[in-house]
Parts: C-alpha cells; sequence; structure tokens
C-alpha cells in the first residue's frame, strides 16, 4: 500500500483520495430492464435461461429451490471451527438487535388524543446475498438475523449459483442458523425480478434487502420505482473503511480488516490513519504477508492500489478531521482510548 504524510498531499491528490468510484447505473439499465421484463412475462423459464448464461448452470433437472438434503449436507462440508464462528456470530446479532426493536407506545398528548408508532413486521421478504467471485456467509446472517428478530414471518433468500448448480456450504448453514427455508439458486437481476414479481417456483415479496453487483443495484432501483408494491433497502455503493489507529494497535489486526475491506471489490477502498510511522510500516509488510495466503489476493491488490492508502497524520485530531470530511461508509478506531476519539466523529456510518 501506499504510505505517505498527510500533509504532503496536494489539493488535486486530496480531492483524488476523496473522490470514491461511481456504478454507472444507468449504463446497465437497458440491460437489466430487459431482464425484469422477460423474467415478469415468461417466469420460470427466462430465470432457466438467464441461469444458464450468466452462471453457467446447463443442468437438465436443475431445481433453483435448495432441499432440507442439501442443508444438511453443508453442515458435513463445513470445517467444525466455522460452523462454531457463525453461531457465536449469530447469537451476537440476535442480542445486538433485540435491543433495537422498537417501542410500541402511545402517548396521551390531551385528552382524547393519543399518539405514537405502532410496529408490523414486513409480512415477505427477500434477501440477496452476492456469490461468485466470492462467499458472503457474514451477509446472510446479517440479513436474517435482523428479518429473524423482527418477527417477518415469511423470508426467502437468493444467492448464485456454481457452475455445478449447488450454493457454498457456508452460505447454507448461515442460512440455516438464521432459519430460512425457502432459499433459492438464483443471482443477478433475475433473482431481483423472480422476487419482486414472483414466478411458478418464487414467491413474489414486499420488501428486498441485500448487497449485490451494479445489475443487482439496478435491478432494485428499476423494480422499486416500476409500479409494484415493492420496497428495497438503500442502494449500495463501493464498500469502504478507514481506520484510526496509534502505537498500541495490533498491526497484524488492521492489515487484516484493511484487506477484508479490500476484497469486496476493485473499486474498494480502505484508508488507514495513525500518528505513529513505526505502524504505518509494520501494517504495510502484514498486508504484505497476509496478501500472499489469500485466494482474492490479485482483485485485492487492484483496489489496494487504486483507492487503498496508509497516512500518516500529525496526532489523533488530524485523523479525526480527516474522517469527518471523508464521511466513510465503516469507521474503526483502535486507539488506546477509542471513545475519546469517537466523541468527536461527527460524520461515519457504520
Amino acid at each position: 500500500m501506499r504510505v505517505q504524510h498527510l500533509t504532503e498531499l496536494d489539493a488535486d491528490a486530496r480531492t483524488r483520495l476523496m473522490q470514491r468510484s461511481t456504478a454507472d447505473v444507468q449504463r446497465v439499465m437497458p440491460q437489466v430492464q430487459a431482464i425484469m421484463e422477460a423474467v415478469r412475462q415468461r417466469g420460470d423459464d427466462a430465470l432457466r435461461e438467464y441461469t444458464a448464461r450468466f452462471d453457467g448452470v446447463e443442468l437438465p433437472d436443475f431445481d433453483f429451490r435448495v432441499s432440507a438434503d442439501e442443508i444438511a449436507s453443508a453442515y458435513e462440508q463445513v470445517e467444525a471451527d466455522l460452523v462454531d464462528s457463525l453461531k457465536q456470530a449469530h447469537e451476537n446479532l440476535i442480542r445486538f438487535h433485540r435491543e433495537q426493536l422498537p417501542s410500541q407506545e402511545l402517548h396521551d398528548l390531551q385528552p382524547g388524543i393519543r399518539a405514537g408508532r405502532i410496529w408490523r413486521p414486513i409480512e415477505r421478504i427477500g434477501l440477496y446475498a452476492p456469490g461468485g467471485k466470492a462467499v458472503y456467509p457474514s451477509t446472510v446472517l446479517m440479513l436474517g438475523t435482523p428479518a429473524l428478530v423482527a418477527g417477518c414471518p415469511q423470508r426467502m433468500l437468493c444467492v448464485p449459483p456454481s457452475a455445478d448448480g449447488t450454493l457454498p456450504p457456508a452460505i447454507l448453514v448461515a442460512a440455516d442458523l438464521v432459519g430460512l427455508k425457502d432459499i433459492f439458486k438464483l443471482g443477478g437481476a433475475q433473482a431481483i425480478a423472480a422476487m419482486a414479481f414472483g414466478t411458478e417456483t418464487v414467491p413474489n415479496v414486499y420488501k428486498i434487502f441485500g448487497p449485490g453487483n451494479i445489475y443487482v443495484v439496478a435491478a432494485k432501483i428499476w423494480a422499486a420505482s416500476s409500479g409494484l408494491p415493492l420496497a428495497i433497502d438503500c442502494p449500495p455503493g463501493p464498500s469502504e473503511v478507514v481506520i484510526i489507529a496509534d502505537e498500541t494497535a495490533q498491526p497484524a489486526f488492521v492489515a487484516a480488516d484493511l484487506l477484508s475491506q479490500a476484497e469486496h471489490g476493485e473499486d474498494s477502498a480502505a484508508i488507514l490513519l495513525t500518528p505513529s510511522e513505526r505502524l504505518a510500516h509494520e501494517v504495510n509488510a502484514a498486508v504484505e504477508a497476509q496478501l500472499a495466503d489469500l485466494p482474492r489476493a490479485g482483485l485485492i491488490r487492484k483496489a489496494l492500489d487504486h483507492y487503498g492508502m496508509i497516512l500518516i497524520v500529525e496526532d489523533l485530531n488530524a485523523g479525526i478531521c480527516f474522517t469527518n470530511e471523508y464521511a466513510p461508509e465503516h469507521l474503526e478506531i483502535m486507539t488506546e482510548d477509542p471513545w475519546a476519539v469517537n466523541a468527536d466523529i461527527t460524520n461515519a456510518g457504520s
């Protein structure tokens, strides 16, 4: 990764660093609209056609729906340590989201007038987890667990299949842990179309959640504006993380978190801000060491070359000021007193 003092960045370099990659949704919209209309008109036949064309699945007896036997078999294929980790993550997510359940209280404002909010879970929801280039069981947990806690009665999941017509075992284990029974081997815009319109096999839903590539994002936007009784979550852009760390941080941990964000795609940003020159160079070395063992090293290097940087700042306050200007999607604070740093953060996502 590039290592540079923040004060050495000229105005143009700083502007380039602040500039995110933009997903040109309108460029793919005509192709996406054609896919959506085809699925609306031809249902499962169109799904089979697009699954063969885009995912390479050309099996005569291919069934979109994941069977109970496939889920049971997945547990035999996933290492026990990973299963335990997924279970622990699921339990943590349950505890976290239970605390977010909204209050159902009504308040008497004056005689005869009561006001408040009454919450109901969405009856039918569709979840989408990316596949193909990488496997994200964490996405299944982070989508499926709040849906479970909210009490949504009907929950379904779409994931792009491999060419042999299977889904990654870790995905199936995660889906089972969050209680998903309706799991479909469908990806891309055609999966969004299936959940939006419904087909002979796939039921339609009332809201669609989950990240995906530009075609998935475009399909969600198109579906939400097509006049259907359908909502979507916030359309995601390229992912990014900023890490503020001081000399007390573990270089290997910082490097791992930078890499875990960069692997999302070639347009993912990963930036470290630190007042410690020693930590900056140790993290850089750790990034190189860990990259050697990663299957997506080529893609990660492209992301780091374009949108990755280690910036040495004068002090933590300079790092805070830069962070508030950058307004990252994800922020991590790895300092001796993280709450003191956090107190001055005004612009960050999660």
